[in-house]
């Protein structure tokens, strides 16, 4: 099957997306795990075990990266580490899943309470870095630190909705400067400009890792997430596609020329609520639909053989707000068509990996 020749293709070619511990990797690694998870196939566990070799030390340290850049995109491979752990028992996993929580203990807070995106972002919240950030900490929270700190993950979340969450449209803006003080931000709300769909993807992924890790016996926790998690996915399902179940680069102008249907956030959305169908979140006979239609129309559509070998296509190459020396970063509709379209980029394979993994898991479930 060509979904399967191209996964093959893509992790026997894959050289890591920087020489330093980086999140991209981490969305790659993330979508094996889904793979092995839903096939069973070693080689998938492989993959993983090889790359974290070359970061992880028999101590417990994390090789190529940096704390002191409180960058909350370095969380996001850390989550790996946790079902390393798991699986092999091996104390350098949980040195290393250490390292990354010391981070998190001491990183640079806005007055919401909410983690900065990046020591270089001072004051922001971006939906990217719900992400990054919020499924680790709940599974550290579960696992080691007896569910102390539960509450201050799901006010991050609630802080989103509150600031970010516009409620006519029933979607969340890519950021929020809480100062008020970035080029990019609103005056009077802080708020960036437009619904770029990979954030939201971020998001709705966020939701439902986060759920995943928690335990749902705190039950009012889980139900506000499990709430916001609705809202969310109700809002944006407005806005696909008719015709291919896709979704738009810029969610909510379908009319601007140069728009287009974009792969990694799309990816992100069908993972979300394949999850959320499998653990019982989502009505399966609502929703499991949706999120197939929408793995096989990649597939259909994003999908493209060249030459015998496979690419991917259609993914944003990358995306963001400032810092103040980039001002073409300013969250317009023009500056999100600007960026480039790129194939096979970690960004959209992984979460496309892990879409893939959910929609086997599914099918082997109803079996």
């Amino acid at each position: 099957m060509q979904v399967e020749r191209f996964i093959d293709q893509y992790l026997e070619n894959y050289t890591n997306y920087k020489e330093f511990w980086n999140y991209e990797d981490g969305c790659v690694l993330l979508g094996c795990k889904n793979l092995f998870e839903a096939t069973g196939e070693k080689k998938y566990y492989d993959f993983i075990e090889r790359y974290l070799d070359g970061f992880v030390t028999e101590d417990g340290r994390l090789l190529k990266y940096d704390k002191e850049k409180y960058n909350i995109d370095n969380i996001n491979s850390g989550k790996i580490l946790f079902f390393m752990y798991e699986r092999t028992g091996e104390e350098k996993y949980r040195g290393a899943i250490e390292v990354l929580m010391d981070q998190l203990r001491s990183h640079p807070r806005c007055s919401t309470g909410n983690f900065f995106h990046k020591k270089i972002y001072p004051d922001q919240i971006w939906l990217d870095g719900l992400y990054m950030a919020q499924p680790f900490y709940m599974e550290y929270e579960t696992k080691f630190e007896n569910k102390e700190h539960y509450g201050d993950i799901v006010a991050q979340f609630r802080n989103v909705q509150k600031y970010l969450f516009d409620e006519e449209k029933g979607l969340c803006y890519h950021a929020c400067d809480i100062e008020k003080k970035a080029f990019w931000a609103d005056p009077e709300t802080g708020r960036s400009a437009n619904f770029w769909l990979r954030s939201m993807g971020w998001y709705l992924m966020a939701l439902v890792d986060t759920m995943y890790a928690m335990n749902r016996e705190i039950y009012e926790q889980y139900r506000e997430l499990e709430d916001i998690f609705k809202t969310v996915l109700k809002g944006i399902l407005r806005y696909q596609d008719p015709e291919t179940g896709l979704f738009y680069q810029v969610i909510d102008r379908s009319d601007v020329e140069g728009n287009y249907l974009e792969t990694s956030g799309t990816a992100m959305i069908a993972y979300a609520i394949l999850k959320a169908c499998r653990m019982g979140i989502l009505l399966k006979e609502k929703y499991a639909g949706i999120g197939e239609r929408i793995v096989e129309s990649l597939i259909e559509n994003k999908l493209i053989e060249k030459d015998g070998k496979y690419e991917l296509t259609g993914i944003c190459s990358v995306a963001g707000l400032g810092p103040e020396t980039n001002r073409v970063r300013d969250g317009s509709v023009e500056y999100y068509l600007s960026e480039p379209v790129v194939s096979n980029d970690a960004k959209g394979v992984g979460p496309f990996f892990m879409a893939y993994g959910q929609y086997l898991s599914l099918h082997r479930e109803n079996a």
